[in-house]
């Protein structure tokens, strides 16, 4: 936890409040897929070497950022609105804006809040991957000017994974073991 304010998440928000969570961490890196050439082997073997690296070096917490492309904040108004009506950390860790371009939630107009289907659309595949785990996201997003993204913390608490998709993230796990196990 010391290491926080170091880490890539730490150069966008504050992450001092984490810094009291009890237990092991990692940052995961943005996982970058061309969306014209989506591997799903691929993903589900990333997915697989998570799962192993978390088990084996007893996680707690996983967090990163996750991005929405482009800097026009009007195509995913109605994905704040749903990440800021069920998805907002507890207070205890909600990390706190440093960058200096930010948007918060509570800034999009209140007609954005109303279409689940339509935010959850705009919501990209990864961080919806991340809610369905029981993550959640910082109050805010960063305007990345370098990346051309906007990015919202995002963490992850392993208790809080629901039981049914972690045997499903082992199972990709085992799966994955046994393609690579050479025939005796």
């Amino acid at each position: 936890p010391q290491d926080l304010p170091a880490s890539y998440s730490g150069q966008f928000y504050d992450l001092s409040r984490l810094q009291k969570f009890p237990g092991r961490m990692i940052e995961i890196g943005r996982f970058c897929v061309d969306p014209f050439q989506r591997n799903l082997d691929a993903i589900r073997l990333v997915w697989a070497m998570l799962t192993s690296i978390v088990d084996a070096c007893d996680i707690r917490f996983m967090f990163g950022c996750s991005s929405f492309a482009g800097t026009d904040d009007a195509p995913y108004r109605a994905s704040f609105g749903i990440l800021q009506a069920r998805y907002l950390a507890p207070e205890e860790w909600r990390p706190a804006p440093i960058s200096p371009e930010i948007i918060r939630f509570s800034d999009s107009p209140p007609e954005s809040c109303g279409d689940f289907e339509k935010g959850w659309a705009a919501t990209p595949a990864l961080l919806r991957t991340y809610l369905s785990m029981g993550g959640w996201v910082s109050d805010h997003v960063v305007v990345d000017h370098i990346l051309d993204t906007l990015h919202v913390f995002t963490g992850v608490e392993v208790a809080a994974i629901p039981p049914v998709r972690k045997k499903q993230l082992r199972h990709l796990l085992n799966e994955a073991l046994e393609k690579r196990a050479v025939p005796g």
